[in-house]
């Protein structure tokens, strides 16, 4: 026994010095990298791409908007290169540790942004054990571009160490190139790591720390999005930034977790998209989607805001259909992990983000659509949501809405147990729409849709049925039984006229 226990000790070992040297030889091939492609110095090397000029004039200035506030604070700036960020973070930043390994690059950065005298230059890989950065002394931790240059091992590792630098309360942001190349300029090799964006996810969001005296922590994810100067002059959805918080980690984070590990499993989601159609997790699919949009008029080059994007079949259509720019946003990580994956190499105007709709603001007057299928079921105060939709619409804008409804009277309690375990807050078809005439939208029509609802039902739920073995095969006998049972409840409901389906459509004067 003790001989064995010497053995695996001597394998653990010989892992652990294979690891070390696995790590070692890829930080120097990405340090080779680097210093080929930093001999010029210039925003273009740094960007690897010719048309860095202009877009840096748009990414900029998108990134910082990002940030949450750090006037005043203490911000440590990884993978800092020549110092595009540095010196706009200095500007109002109360320090600066901006750290890059490469030593041409970093000296550059401090000839440009020296005059700063809240700024701290550091030549450092972060990947080295020699780092020395006190805990819990930072209030932002801004990356771009740098995890794409680690090895897995090594990303994890740091981001562990992130989580120790961070104050309590303290934002982690950073972003990278996801799936594919972006940048156009020629490389002899490429040792980048083109990840899809939900390792990052998964990395950061299980990530747990002990500070040794009994209190646990945790990353909060506060935000995910395209760059959108990249979708816009690329037509390019792998450029993907993060905002994490550091929280203590009993704190309640409730309904996000709710969707993502319940309602909107990833397996969960596969199983609605086989039931509504490719890209679709919203009642009747691409049908119900082409005949809806079909009233918004949609102009090329308008601006459409879908709320509750799901996994981007609906954005995907109205972007290529009409020549829209459409935003989706979703507060299930996973929906939007889905979205991002279906949008590698279309070319459309289409961005996807993280976020919560009723802590979401955006400029008045921004948008000349706001769409939503069945999604703000999930919203308590729909009156608040309509007067944020009312002040973001330009003016003549129209809103247009799907969602679960319910009947004049009190639910049975078998409906009532439904509400509640979804957590879903649903209204008369008839109070729906007088909530929008109430946040100020003219030419309100509120339909009642039950009975299209129930069609679309039954034609879902016969396609599941002739397609069993097929499905029980892609998924399981108990996923099978689920989707059939739940679809049927529905039917019951609905053909009784407890629950119903409406559709409205307002305008903005």
């Amino acid at each position: 026994m003790q001989q064995k226990g010497r053995a695996n000790n001597r394998r653990s070992r010989s892992f652990s010095r294979s690891r070390v040297a696995v790590d070692g030889q890829e930080r120097e091939i990405q340090k080779s990298y680097w210093i080929e492609h930093s001999a010029d110095l210039t925003v273009e090397a740094m960007m690897l791409d010719s048309k860095a000029a202009d877009l840096d004039k748009e990414e900029r200035p998108e990134v910082l908007a990002l940030l949450p506030p750090y006037e005043g604070k203490s911000i440590l700036e990884l993978g800092a290169g020549i110092g595009r960020f540095t010196g706009e973070l200095a500007k109002k930043a109360g320090q600066v540790l901006a750290l890059d390994f490469i030593e041409s690059v970093i000296k550059k950065n401090e000839n440009i942004n020296g005059h700063f005298k809240n700024v701290k230059f550091m030549c450092a890989d972060v990947t080295s054990p020699d780092l020395n950065i006190s805990a819990e002394s930072m209030d932002l931790i801004f990356s771009n571009w740098l995890l794409m240059y680690l090895s897995d091992k090594e990303v994890e590792n740091l981001v562990q160490r992130m989580v120790k630098w961070l104050k309590v309360g303290g934002f982690i942001f950073f972003r990278e190139s996801c799936f594919h190349q972006s940048g156009d300029c020629k490389r002899k090799n490429n040792p980048t790591h083109y990840r899809e964006p939900r390792y990052y996810t998964k990395v950061f969001k299980e990530c747990h720390m002990n500070n040794g005296s009994g209190n646990s922590y945790e990353l909060s994810l506060i935000g995910c999005k395209c760059i959108g100067a990249y979708v816009r002059n690329k037509k390019n959805q792998n450029q993907i930034c993060w905002i994490w918080q550091k929280v203590c980690s009993e704190e309640d984070r409730g309904f996000q977790r709710f969707l993502d590990n319940v309602q909107y499993k990833c397996n969960g989601i596969l199983r609605y998209e086989r039931v509504f159609g490719p890209g679709f997790v919203s009642t009747g699919g691409i049908e119900t989607t082409k005949e809806f949009v079909a009233k918004l008029d949609l102009k090329p080059g308008q601006k459409v805001l879908d709320v509750g994007c799901g996994i981007g079949g609906g954005d995907f259509y109205m972007a290529e259909t009409f020549d829209v720019h459409v935003l989706g946003i979703d507060l299930s990580i996973n929906m939007v992990s889905f979205a991002l994956e279906r949008a590698i190499g279309l070319k459309y105007s289409v961005e996807f983000e993280v976020a919560d709709c009723t802590k979401k603001t955006y400029a008045d007057n921004m948008f000349d659509v706001i769409y939503s299928r069945d999604t703000i079921l999930h919203i308590q105060d729909k009156p608040a949501l309509f007067k944020s939709f009312h002040k973001w619409l330009k003016p003549g804008g129209k809103v247009l809405i799907s969602d679960y409804c319910k009947s004049t009277g009190p639910p049975s309690p078998e409906f009532a147990a439904y509400i509640q375990q979804r957590g879903y807050d649903l209204h008369s078809v008839e109070a729906y729409g007088q909530m929008l005439k109430d946040a100020g939208f003219d030419e309100v029509v509120a339909e009642d849709r039950t009975n299209q609802f129930v069609k679309v039902l039954q034609r879902e739920l016969n396609e599941v049925e002739k397609d069993k073995e097929a499905f029980i095969q892609n998924f399981s006998e108990e996923d099978y039984n689920d989707i059939v049972g739940g679809w049927k409840a529905k039917m019951i409901r609905s053909s009784s006229g407890e629950q119903r389906w409406g559709l409205f459509i307002a305008k903005k004067k």
